[in-house]
């Protein structure tokens, strides 16, 4: 593994929109770093009987209400778009969706980008 170190805050966060992995030398747990989810489209047939991460209630609205109104075409078979966010791989080996940078993590300039 190789570091490009002390950097900004907005320089790593382009290159993680580039699918690069970003750290910071400051924090404490060892193995975390942040990467981008890119945005992506599913059909509302995939939402509805494969995508597991969903909850149902969200399932069922989009298997009654999303149809020809919103999505044209045959019910079901239009698409939604998921919007990309940031993640976290925790010391505990787990994902956090939806991570935020705190004020210090944004101003601070001892991040990195990893590369593997």
């Amino acid at each position: 593994m190789s570091e490009t170190k002390n950097l900004t805050y907005g320089v790593v966060l382009e290159a993680a929109k580039e699918g690069k992995l970003i750290a910071r030398e400051g924090w404490n747990g060892k193995g975390m770093f942040v990467f981008m989810r890119p945005g992506d489209e599913l059909q509302i047939d995939m939402i509805v009987n494969k995508v597991k991460s969903l909850p149902d209630a969200f399932k069922k609205y989009v298997d009654q209400v999303m149809d020809d109104n919103h999505n044209p075409g045959e019910k079901g078979l239009g698409k939604i778009k998921f919007t990309a966010y940031l993640c976290m791989k925790a010391t505990d080996g787990s994902i956090v969706n939806g991570w935020l940078a705190s004020q210090t993590d944004m101003l601070s300039n001892d991040w990195c980008i990893l590369e593997y």
